[in-house]
């Protein structure tokens, strides 16, 4: 890769996004005591795992980053599946109240969550999720932006390309399972993107919806480290190190794939 002038302003803001994120990991190997002091260190004195020891023999956390999995991979193919499917419905298929339906589906992105959170309360009580780990992964399985994403997607395809599947006998599932997803990748990658971290990172339903500490996730879980009246610092950063190395290792190593889907979309001249 060649060097470019762009790296000089890159580099300077790539290590400003990072220093958050070493300040985490260096701070998760401090004792209490020592980040608690004024003024703050940066590097620690010693490395000691007293955090780490602690998190994994006194929390369940690898139960809450299980279930953090289970909710982000039933996140994932739900969306994927169902907004896609919704999408495609919404841009190629004629139906009466078509549009209405979609600027209605639209319409409850302007809605506020906070708003939404007593009703849905009430009705996964009704439907006895509420407490288990459905409550965390049901309100993820699909969503409007997916459903708005994948339509604006499948807009800008050419329909020639379905009428010759069309001609050739394909019907309209399998133009769409065999031609339209594969040139879908690009959309797919985001829309599965968008959808890891927002289900990873959501707190304030899940916190709601859960009081069982079995079925907490990891950012439900991690904030039991917080006290009225004292903070296990060390503790709640090397929590926070469990909880964001898993993104950050698939991110790497799916960083090759989603920069292939987002630069090639299928069509060759």
């Amino acid at each position: 890769m060649r060097f470019s002038r762009w790296h000089l302003l890159l580099l300077p803001l790539a290590l400003l996004f990072l220093f958050p994120l070493v300040q985490m990991v260096l701070t998760g190997f401090m004792s209490d005591t020592e980040i608690n002091r004024f003024p703050p260190g940066l590097i620690p004195s010693s490395l000691r795992l007293d955090g780490y020891v602690k998190l994994f023999q006194e929390t369940p956390i690898l139960r809450w980053l299980a279930n953090t999995v289970v909710v982000s991979a039933i996140s994932i193919v739900s969306h994927l599946v169902l907004c896609s499917l919704a999408g495609y419905g919404f841009a190629r298929l004629k139906f009466p109240g078509r549009n209405l339906g979609f600027f209605g589906i639209l319409a409850t992105i302007m809605i506020p969550p906070q708003l939404l959170m007593i009703p849905t309360y009430l009705m996964f009580a009704k439907l006895g999720v509420v407490d288990t780990l459905a409550a965390a992964f049901v309100p993820w399985l699909a969503s409007a932006f997916g459903i708005f994403l994948m339509r604006q997607f499948f807009l800008a395809l050419p329909t020639e390309l379905e009428d010759a599947g069309r001609i050739d006998g394909c019907s309209r599932l399998g133009v769409f399972l065999r031609i339209v997803l594969p040139l879908a990748k690009p959309a797919l990658a985001t829309l599965a993107v968008f959808t890891l971290l927002g289900s990873w990172n959501d707190l304030i339903w899940p916190l709601i919806a859960i009081s069982d500490q079995d079925s907490f996730t990891m950012q439900v879980g991690l904030t039991t480290f917080h006290g009225a009246r004292r903070t296990s610092w060390s503790l709640l950063m090397a929590g926070n190190v469990v909880a964001t190395m898993p993104l950050l290792l698939g991110f790497v190593l799916a960083q090759r794939h989603f920069v292939a889907t987002m630069t090639f979309s299928g069509l060759k001249g």
